[in-house]
């Protein structure tokens, strides 16, 4: 088995998965079929809607059809030439408490029936349980996985290890830590379906990431259970690979319709806000019209062809280096998934481990959220870390930010760099200019087109959090330096004076001389007046 990784952004990977039936890309959904209540047939499944691999419970059909998937082999039986996976029946155990098989019978019937991608018989955690049933499952999970390689007698089956623990993290991460000693090629995080149906995403991050942290980066992680596009990016950017779910089909019983941000009613929708080969060619109304199973063929295609659209616009935002912007789009869809991207603050110095260093684009920042994301995160953790600041200098001129881009090929700081080198050319190298930029706080002029410094775009003025974030980097970074004065160029207009206010008080502790200019009060020529007289002061104080 290999998992190739193409593109990365976040912890998000475009990879591919060699199988002994083929290569599937990631990040990908497994549609669940049921030969028995089946209302998209598994070829169309590949041929239509595009679908390179599915799920089918080993299970149900040990249980239901005995031999014949063996006889005929898992592929031919389904009627699918891609790839195929099954799942183990544990799903049974988390809804009737017991099911009618052994682990070492499931683990020799997914042999017998050629699957590709094979799943241990674990015992699912669940929602809501004590402690000590979570340690069971989790104890009782392990064991089954450490039996997995005494059992199976075959190699050329990708095997998966579930992670159980559900809500107890803790357990969540011995169950990892465990199973990254094992030679699985797939691991899962289980348990998270109740979680998702409760619309507890700010848990499910935390379940994710718990995970990820503690097993090892390079192997694919798949989500059990998940299925509905409006939360697909969240678990993409997290750095699950795979997904499973019947969702299209459960839904479609139900009349309800997908979309990437959320579900409708069918007896609610006037239009079809969707453009996909099924919506096209008829209105809600018709479709209300139509006989039980006709109604729900057409919803359960729609609902694949939702699923599928959402997972290739998470591609394309994966190789943009835009997946964070496409996330927070996503994530206005419900006030649960706001909850659960702001959640990831907690987990910002991994993301960014893991995150590539640049991209083929810009970063877009809109608010305070963003003060999450690995370029800013980064930037920070850099010029703390691997900055200092040129010997000579003794005075830090702090520049606001500038539309322009590179920061220093702009009008402004044009002006104020010819001016400091007509007037004060034999001491120029004791002026140091830095920039306060949303949302990255301080920019040494000479490092502004490292990335991301230039390659930003930001929304203006910016919000409370994010000007309260600027002020605290200004002020740590004053801290940690060691200038003699500190001349801030104000913009009161765009940070409401809390930058102004954190250099007064930096520089008072620090017994560092300060002084500031309004840059909105005095334009131009003679703001650069005012400076003059500063800069000439603190140098002759100084000399």
């Amino acid at each position: 088995m290999t998992f190739e990784i193409k593109e990365r952004d976040l912890l998000a990977r475009i990879g591919r998965l060699e199988t002994k039936s083929g290569t599937i890309e990631s990040p990908l959904l497994f549609p669940v079929v049921n030969p028995s209540i089946q209302p998209v047939p598994p070829e169309k499944i590949r041929e239509v809607f595009g679908c390179e691999a599915l799920i089918a419970n080993a299970y149900i059909l040990k249980k239901r059809f005995q031999n014949e998937p063996i006889e005929k082999g898992l592929h031919r039986f389904l009627d699918f030439d891609g790839v195929v996976m099954t799942d183990s029946g544990a799903y049974q155990i988390l809804v009737y408490g017991d099911i009618e098989t052994t682990p070492k019978e499931i683990v020799e019937y997914q042999e017998q029936i050629d699957t590709d991608i094979a799943t241990i018989l674990d015992h699912p955690t669940g929602w809501k349980v004590t402690r000590e049933h979570a340690e069971q499952t989790v104890n009782t999970t392990i064991k089954r996985a450490k039996e997995l390689f005494t059992t199976k007698t075959r190699n050329d089956i990708l095997w998966v290890g579930p992670i159980q623990g559900g809500t107890h993290l803790d357990l969540v991460a011995k169950s990892a830590q465990q199973m990254r000693k094992l030679p699985f090629q797939i691991h899962a995080l289980g348990s998270p379906t109740e979680i998702m149906q409760q619309y507890r995403f700010d848990l499910l991050a935390d379940m994710i990431m718990t995970a990820k942290m503690n097993l090892p980066i390079e192997r694919p992680l798949h989500l059990f259970g998940a299925g509905h596009p409006l939360m697909f990016s969240l678990a993409v950017a997290l750095g699950c690979d795979f997904f499973d779910s019947a969702a299209y089909a459960i839904y479609a019983r139900n009349n309800r319709y997908m979309t990437e941000h959320g579900t409708h009613r069918l007896n609610e929708l006037g239009y079809f806000p969707c453009s996909c080969p099924k919506c096209t060619k008829t209105t809600p109304k018709q479709v209300q019209e139509m006989q039980t199973k006709e109604k729900q063929v057409f919803l359960a295609e729609h609902n694949l062809y939702a699923c599928q659209a959402e997972i290739k616009r998470i591609k394309q935002a994966i190789k943009d280096g835009r997946l964070w912007e496409h996330l927070q789009q996503r994530v206005h869809g419900h006030p649960a998934l706001l909850q659960a991207l702001k959640r990831l603050k907690k987990y910002e110095e991994y993301i960014e481990k893991h995150s590539p260093s640049t991209k083929k684009s810009g970063i877009f920042f809109f608010d305070s959220i963003g003060l999450a994301r690995p370029e800013v995160v980064r930037h920070r953790k850099k010029l703390k870390e691997r900055y200092s600041p040129p010997q000579e200098a003794k005075i830090l001129l702090l520049m606001p930010q500038t539309r322009t881009k590179p920061l220093h090929k702009s009008k402004e700081f044009k002006e104020t760099a010819k001016f400091l080198r007509g007037t004060f050319r034999e001491h120029l190298k004791k002026i140091h200019i830095c920039l306060y930029i949303a949302p990255l706080g301080v920019v040494p002029t000479e490092l502004d087109e490292v990335y991301p410094l230039s390659q930003h775009e930001t929304a203006l003025p910016p919000d409370k959090e994010t000007i309260e974030y600027v002020a605290k980097q200004i002020a740590d970074y004053i801290n940690r330096t060691n200038y003699e004065t500190v001349v801030l160029l104000n913009d009161p207009e765009k940070w409401n004076n809390n930058v102004l206010n954190a250099c007064k008080r930096t520089c008072r502790k620090q017994s560092i001389k300060f002084k500031y200019l309004n840059t909105k009060a005095e334009r131009s020529k003679a703001m650069l007046t005012s400076l003059k007289k500063i800069i000439q002061k603190t140098l002759s104080e100084s000399l």
